[in-house]
């Protein structure tokens, strides 16, 4: 039971792709997994995808390769062409696929809130291999010099509480204003001995638990990483239908001071903290309600503790009965995002609104402003992953997943649907080749080719990365985002930053003459639409949503 402000708890979650029961409290298996223990140099170990697994090898074993058709020297991003060869922005990045298997939701309690400022430690650029093959997340933090004090950042002036990761390798002027994993912590795939140092000392004894979705030997070899730890147990995310994950990636911490809520699009492992482009939302601090406080209070106007509680609830775990009861006795009042969330299952009747692209499609009808359908503003998607969509466009992206993307209010005109460009933004080899990390990113990029030569039409969509505004063009993505800018990408109609990748994994696919919506995976986000905010926070210029296009 929770001991009030004298420890942290946490929980993190990921998911395989069986359909194998487990109960929802389970200690760190004791027995010998000797097999666990095996290859520590060869492969990660921690529950992962093959690409993942795939590009750790190769990183460790780098082949020694010159091809003089390629120069020595990484060049500058080329320019695109607006509409043609690529819009990119720097919010982007992602990674999962129905066949991969991912991971985690945290949550964490801490005696109170502290900044540790990190010390500055500069890149050393000509180090790069070494760096991503041997260095500890813990031995850098990206600091910039002048770096905002963390506590700073949580509650200035950035009314929108989003924020990308520090990325080691650009330079430090765009990581001002970035957070760390140091201090707040997040997740996807779950290194737990790396996860563990990220706390500072003091508190890596504080009850964790970790919401997962693990099956057979990737349940063994997390089982194995955690029997060092006593305070470390786990909560089995089901899935009961094939082919789905675990994927979302969210913290819950509490205080004594309050909950904070943190949504993010980082696996719990350190490459995915140092140079990948990844992004991050996270709460206010909520203060708890006085006792004899009603069910309803402490909500916002964007409902968004009753979705937090229903999505928690849709896990049917007793071990996150004690999260609910935390999230009901605190005052939520000041958020101004929407949940977005998706959870395995078959829905029909109201309950197909509840959860994937049907839930985005009623917020928008719901809150989204009209201009957007008027003058035909894009549609901008950006993931690391793609799953199967069928044999052509009109199977489920320029069917019932467009229309959940182009909704509106309901004073707005409708546009034909071809009227509504989409453009989907994804990393070429050429754009991986150039990264920080070289090949390896693509571990974190999975798109198998059998996928890929069934679905030739979805090329005509691509554009590719570029993120020239917040210095992370050579930072593959990891985020995912999705958004309707103005057809001169200075305005936005909406935004949302996601775990969700472009499949009907996790995004749902309708069934049955489209009575019913089927969901395969765990995914979460936070929508931000304008009318949740001040016109004030709209009008102002900055940086929160850097979107350039080349």
């Amino acid at each position: 039971m929770l001991q009030e402000g004298a420890h942290g708890k946490w929980t993190v979650s990921s998911s395989d792709e069986s359909t194998e029961e487990v109960s929802d409290n389970e200690k760190p298996s004791t027995s010998s997994l000797s097999h666990a223990a095996q290859g520590r140099a060869s492969a990660p170990q921690y529950p992962c995808s093959e690409a993942r697994k795939a590009a750790h090898k190769r990183k460790a074993s780098p082949l020694k390769f010159i091809d003089k058709g390629f120069p020595t020297e990484r060049q500058p991003v080329e320019k695109q062409r607006h509409g043609q060869e690529g819009s990119g922005w720097c919010l982007s990045s992602s990674d999962e696929e129905p066949e991969d298997k991912e991971k985690q939701v945290h949550k964490v309690t801490v005696k109170e809130e502290k900044n540790n400022s990190p010390e500055e430690h500069p890149p050393d650029f000509h180090q790069k291999n070494e760096l991503l093959g041997n260095q500890k997340a813990e031995e850098w933090c990206g600091a910039p010099s002048e770096a905002q004090d963390t506590w700073d950042l949580l509650n200035g002036g950035n009314p929108f509480r989003f924020f990308l990761t520090k990325v080691r390798g650009i330079e430090q002027s765009y990581n001002s204003g970035a957070l760390h994993i140091k201090g707040e912590q997040f997740n996807y795939c779950i290194d737990v001995e790396w996860l563990v140092k990220q706390y500072p000392q003091e508190f890596r004894k504080k009850p964790l638990l970790i919401v997962h979705g693990e099956k057979r030997e990737s349940k063994a070899e997390l089982l194995a990483q955690a029997r060092p730890y006593e305070n470390i147990s786990f909560c089995q995310a089901k899935l009961d239908i094939a082919f789905g994950t675990h994927h979302t990636k969210m913290m819950l911490l509490l205080y004594e001071e309050g909950l904070r809520v943190v949504i993010h699009t980082s696996n719990l492992i350190s490459e995915d903290w140092h140079q990948k482009t990844q992004g991050i939302w996270i709460s206010p601090l909520y203060p708890r309600l006085p006792q004899g406080a009603t069910d309803s209070a402490g909500e916002s106007e964007t409902n968004f503790k009753s979705d937090l509680i229903s999505y928690l609830a849709a896990y049917n775990s007793p071990a996150l009965k004690e999260w609910i009861d935390n999230i009901q006795e605190h005052d939520l009042s000041e958020t101004r995002v929407y949940l977005l969330g998706s959870t395995p299952g078959r829905y029909q009747g109201i309950d197909k609104e509840k959860w994937g692209h049907l839930r985005l499609r009623k917020l928008l009808r719901e809150g989204a402003s009209s201009v957007a359908a008027q003058e035909s503003w894009p549609i901008v998607g950006q993931f690391s992953s793609i799953g199967s969509m069928g044999a052509d466009e009109s199977k489920w992206l320029c069917s019932e997943f467009q229309d959940s993307l182009v909704a509106t209010g309901a004073s707005g005109t409708a546009l034909p649907k071809c009227a509504v460009p989409i453009h989907l933004v994804y990393p070429t080899v050429d754009n991986v080749r150039q990264s920080l990390e070289g090949y390896p990113a693509g571990g974190s990029l999975p798109y198998s080719l059998q996928t890929a030569q069934k679905q030739l039409w979805l090329h005509s969509y691509f554009h590719k990365w570029s993120a020239e505004v917040s210095g992370r063009s050579h930072a593959m993505p990891h985020i995912k985002t999705y958004m309707r800018p103005s057809p001169d990408f200075q305005k936005i109609a909406w935004f949302l930053v996601t775990s969700a990748n472009l499949s009907k994994a996790a995004w749902g696919a309708l069934e049955k003459n489209g009575t019913q919506l089927m969901i395969r995976s765990y995914e979460l986000g936070v929508l931000f639409l304008p009318s949740a905010f001040t016109e004030a926070d709209t009008s102002a210029k900055s940086e929160i949503f850097p979107l350039t296009v080349q």
